[in-house]
């Protein structure tokens, strides 16, 4: 019977060294299986390589692009190109057209792939394309804006008095200098300022055109000699007679003539009369200033008693010695008012 119970003693601790060792078996396989399902469930990243940059130091016209991508070296270039042009007209107007505006478009993709297979501290060109007909096109609407034509110096009486505008200079915008200046400054991809040059147009009739003004006033018969607009000499005259009066009116002196002969005007006075030379009997005296008034001159007279009186055919007289200073002082052109006063 003691046998007996050391065998089942002895069965029962083999049964449980069995248990334990299933157990601890267990635990392996489980951590095992544990480990398994971790390193399972674990991915495996790869990573895409992106575009190659633009070797370092490589500039597009101006524009450093080295070490960017090529997004960043197109949006870097476009910027730049993209900016107005600044044009200035004596400092006082300024414009400022866009690439587009002036006809100017940019190829920059090509520079850019040109850049990205360039070697380091290359410079490449930016090709630019212009429409030469839209540049002109601009430059004639500046030229349109800024043009000024010359005034010409002007003369009339105020109060019987010559007043005297004076001339004004004009301006014509260099259509050529300006449409090259702006053709280079795009395909450079410039924007530096650009200057608007002018060429000076100079009036036709200046103010020294009225250095001399004569203002003769019939009524008084009276002759003024303004040197511009400062009265210089006071002359008595003769002037027309009722029935050939001295025309009024804005004239000027078209002819001199020095020791002049006399040829009858055709009218009916001087019917029947013949040339006279020059001479003491001349009735012109020694000199003569025709006026753009048909057949009417300032002149000199052999009949100093008429001098105060309107008793001509329409000219004015002078004493021979005045008619000779007059003559000397005034040019052809000389601007004559004759007004009623």
């Amino acid at each position: 019977m003691r046998r007996s119970l050391l065998v089942a003693c002895a069965l029962l601790a083999c049964a449980a060294a069995g248990a334990l060792a299933a157990l601890l078996a267990g635990g392996v396989s489980a951590a095992r299986m544990l480990t398994t399902g971790s390193t399972t469930t674990t991915g495996t990243t790869t990573t895409n390589p992106g575009p190659p940059l633009i070797p370092p130091g490589v500039t597009i016209s101006g524009v450093s692009v080295g070490g960017l991508s090529p997004e960043e070296a197109t949006d870097a270039v476009r910027a730049r190109f993209e900016l107005p042009l600044p044009l200035v007209l004596n400092r006082r107007h300024q414009l400022s057209p866009t690439p587009e505006t002036l006809g100017a478009s940019a190829h920059i993709d090509e520079a850019i792939n040109r850049a990205r297979t360039s070697q380091p501290g290359t410079t490449v060109v930016l090709p630019v394309l212009i429409d030469g007909n839209v540049v002109r096109a601009y430059v004639f609407s500046v030229a349109r804006r800024f043009n000024r034509p010359p005034v010409n110096a002007q003369v009339f009486l105020r109060r019987g008095r010559p007043v005297i505008v004076a001339d004004r200079a004009g301006r014509t915008v260099d259509r050529l200098r300006l449409t090259q200046t702006i053709v280079a400054r795009l395909r450079a991809t410039s924007r530096a300022w650009v200057r608007i040059r002018t060429k000076a147009l100079s009036a036709q009739t200046t103010r020294r055109a009225f250095r001399s003004v004569i203002v003769i006033r019939r009524g008084s018969n009276r002759l003024l000699v303004y040197h511009f607009q400062q009265l210089r000499r006071s002359f008595r005259v003769a002037t027309g007679q009722s029935v050939y009066p001295t025309p009024l009116g804005r004239f000027s002196i078209v002819v001199k003539w020095r020791n002049p002969w006399w040829y009858p005007p055709n009218s009916r006075w001087a019917q029947g009369q013949k040339p006279i030379p020059p001479g003491p009997s001349n009735p012109l005296g020694t000199r003569w200033m025709g006026l753009s008034a048909p057949g009417v001159g300032i002149h000199g007279t052999p009949n100093p008693a008429s001098i105060g009186y309107s008793v001509s055919h329409g000219c004015i007289r002078m004493y021979i010695s005045d008619a000779e200073w007059l003559f000397n002082t005034v040019d052809i052109g000389t601007t004559v008012f004759i007004t009623s006063a």
